[in-house]
């Protein structure tokens, strides 16, 4: 591998002018792509194998004409203190904007809520349903400036009326701090490389893969139904990795250059090394990304096969565009040690000062001392943050999340105050009576036990289809939507239907958002565990054969269980119990999003074997070239420290920059990654990991005999570019790796 890499980046850097080419014309391409691409709709969502899906199903085939997929609008009035709103002029401003709801030519229907019973029993509140032919995202401006406007004439007739439903929703917005993300990234590269032209690299490099990655997520979002979070998440991912792949072989690089070799073989040795840490760190990122679809969410499935092709594109820049930049750069990027003359390069520095060791030596000679007090220290600290976790509430946003800024939320807040607060979460329950012989009988059988369930606050009558087979039944629950009692209501109805079922030959399902909320939070919780099975066995293996070590890839592990423990901690901390909420702008505090747990799993694992590839095969490297077990570690430090540090800070600040999104998945999400890079990074592999490696020893890396003859010899270290030092550079070496 070492080898094959070597020559990679020195054909890279002799022919950089065609390798710079094919990037950009990759870029022009995916951008002509998104450019002229149709625009994506809202990406479906749908969970197959559960009932809550087979019921949404079942209502597409018999109910062909009710639009189950269009966006719904629910226009809520409250009259004026001491007023009703189904007298005099309250009424007449009501019946007029019903009217006017009803005009646009995107909508189906609009129930009047005086004939429809939509009124509150103190007749102070009412709403309006609006429901639409297309999704919410679909949904013309048009439509939605129609629906603001008309709800605007009615606040200014006196009354109280706010909008909610999916038909306002907005395309994500993420802020300004994604901005000082990127800008904080750029310090921290020039600070660490002393050169504005070499930071510059890793950032330019992490753009264009981006750019690639994002335009063609773009291109194909309405081909293959993806949705905004999707390229959201791939920019978010793309950038960090993107420019830490970049950061270590620039570094290795400089490091080549301090040892006095030339630009071409430099090139050619920081590939080698470097960026074989990079494929197989990458690798890792990959498997975890796309082993997300052992889920079967499609989403996320979409999401993260996604994300992880824009990771490959970003190993595949540092290994080729990385090179060719260098070449461009010619002397202009300084050895390790030396800065630019514009960062105050150029001056002599002191025999003292330069053999004076840096900080990455002194802290790894003070863990080496005192191993058993630093892993104590590490792991009970991580499992304190951890402790949060075990308080961990599950669920899927809805508007009763949303700031009470929005129009939305205080909608969500009115239906609670006049109808209850299980009136924002209807369950539906479709009742299949085509094998029936009795299906009016069947489903008033039905109706009859879910009256007599605990919770049920009201019970629609059944509504059927045109043939008479199926019916639709509406409960609404006492409770809240995202509540345990509503849940327990939810499995008291299903249970009552198999119930009907043994005892007829209609089959009763519950769906409608509280239910699918249900149902997916029950899918990731049983996928949960063969996910960590199947994603960390994997990279077990694939750390194996990295490593030669049976123990280095057992510990690598078991760190990253305490890291994505201790983050899933601090995640209920700030969004669900409410601590620092005001700071990470969460206005609204609830259970956890159901995906987060498995979602975090996934990137969090691919993103701590990044930093155990880079940090530990620099500690190998030194073991194998002779170093003793302990000398190894420091040595592995000296030069990899400072170079993982600035990474983690780089993927934080990246991180970081989502917590601003007004999407509360995002937002979550981009605080999650950015507190376990932390933890991982500064905590678990700065920390933990040579406080491991100093107690084990020799034992580190012990393999069995029979296991080391059968794994094949990757050669992450370079070892065989040893071999190269006392040969001159082969001439017909462009022509052997075209072959190769």
């Amino acid at each position: 591998m070492a080898t094959f890499l070597y020559k990679v980046g020195r054909l890279a850097f002799r022919r950089r002018h065609y390798v710079a080419l094919l990037w950009i014309a990759l870029l022009t391409l995916a951008g002509v792509g998104a450019a002229s691409a149709p625009a994506a709709g809202a990406s479906s969502f749908s969970v197959p194998g559960t009932e809550a899906q087979k019921a949404f199903d079942l209502l597409e085939q018999r109910f062909p004409g009710m639009s189950a997929d269009g966006a719904t609008a629910r226009v809520v009035f409250k009259a004026p203190a001491g007023e009703k709103l189904d007298t005099g002029a309250n009424k007449a401003t009501v019946e007029k904007t019903v009217k006017k709801l009803g005009d646009g030519s995107e909508v189906v229907s609009v129930a009047d809520p005086f004939k429809g019973k939509a009124v509150s029993k103190d007749g102070t509140i009412a709403y309006a349903s609006v429901k639409y032919k297309v999704s919410g995202m679909e949904l013309k401006d048009a439509s939605k400036d129609a629906l603001t406007d008309t709800a605007e004439q009615a606040r200014k007739a006196g009354l109280t009326v706010e909008v909610g439903g999916d038909a306002l929703t907005a395309t994500p917005e993420t802020g300004s701090t994604e901005i000082i993300g990127i800008a904080i990234a750029a310090v921290v590269l020039v600070i660490t490389f002393g050169s504005l032209l070499a930071a510059g690299f890793p950032l330019l490099t992490a753009l264009i893969g981006v750019g690639i990655g994002v335009s063609t997520i773009t291109a194909l979002a309405s081909a293959l139904d993806l949705g905004t979070t999707t390229s959201t998440l791939a920019m978010m991912i793309g950038l960090a990795v993107g420019i830490d792949y970049a950061l270590f072989i620039v570094s290795r690089y400089r490091a080549e250059l301090a040892e006095g070799r030339d630009r071409e073989d430099a090139a050619g040795r920081a590939v080698g090394t470097a960026g074989s840490a990079v494929v197989f760190a990458g690798l890792t990122v990959v498997i975890a990304l796309v082993g997300l679809a052992v889920v079967n969410i499609p989403m996320l499935t979409k999401m993260g096969v996604a994300a992880a092709g824009t990771v490959a594109i970003a190993v595949l820049i540092a290994l080729t565009m990385i090179p060719a930049l260098l070449g461009y750069a010619g002397k202009k990027i300084k050895p390790t040690g030396q800065k630019s003359k514009l960062l105050g390069g150029g001056r002599a520095r002191s025999a003292e000062k330069s053999a004076r060791p840096n900080m990455g030596t002194r802290w790894a000679s003070f863990v080496v001392r005192r191993p058993l007090a630093v892993l104590l220290l590490g792991v009970i600290g991580l499992g304190a943050a951890a402790i949060p976790a075990t308080s961990l509430e599950l669920g899927l946003p809805d508007d009763g999340s949303q700031p009470t800024s929005t129009t939305q939320r205080r909608a969500y807040d009115l239906l609670s105050d006049g109808f209850g607060p299980g009136f924002n979460g209807p369950l539906m329950v479709v009742v299949d009576a085509k094998d029936s012989k009795t299906p009016k009988a069947d489903v008033t059988t039905v109706t009859d036990k879910i009256k007599a369930l605990k919770d049920v606050t009201t019970v629609t009558p059944a509504s059927f289809n045109k043939d008479g087979d199926t019916a639709t039944i509406t409960v609404v629950p006492d409770s809240k939507p995202s509540s345990v009692t509503t849940e327990d209501l939810v499995h008291g109805i299903r249970d009552a239907g198999a119930q009907v079922k043994a005892d007829t030959d209609s089959s009763v399902l519950v769906t409608g958002t509280t239910a699918m909320n249900i149902d997916v939070s029950q899918k990731l919780n049983d996928a949960l565990i063969p996910y960590l099975i199947l994603v960390v066995g994997l990279a077990f293996l694939l750390l194996i054969v990295v490593f030669r070590s049976v123990l280095v890839p057992l510990k690598a592990a078991l760190g990253f269980l305490l890291s994505v423990m201790a983050a899933l901690g601090a995640v209920v901390a700030v969004f669900q119990w409410g601590w620092l909420s005001g700071l990470m702008g969460v206005e609204e505090t609830g259970p956890v999003m159901s995906m987060m747990p498995i979602f975090m799993v996934g990137v969090v694992f691919g993103l701590a074997m990044d930093y155990e590839v880079f940090l530990v095969t620099r500690i190998r490297e030194a073991h194998v070239h002779g170093e003793k077990p302990s000398q190894s570690i420091v040595t592995g430090f000296r030069h990899s420290a400072r170079v993982v540090t600035a990474a983690a800070v780089i993927m934080i600040a990246v991180f970081s920059g989502f917590i601003s999104s007004s999407e509360s998945m995002i937002k979550m999400i981009g605080f999650g990654l950015a507190i376990a890079v932390f933890f991982d990074a500064f905590v678990v592999r700065m920390a933990i990991v040579p406080a491991v490696l100093a107690l084990l020893g020799k034992r580190a890396w012990w393999l069995p005999k029979w296991l080391n003859r059968i794994l094949p010899n990757v050669d992450v270290e370079g070892e065989g570019l040893r071999e190269l030092d006392s040969k001159d550079s082969d001439p017909d070496e462009d022509r052997e790796l075209v072959r190769a």
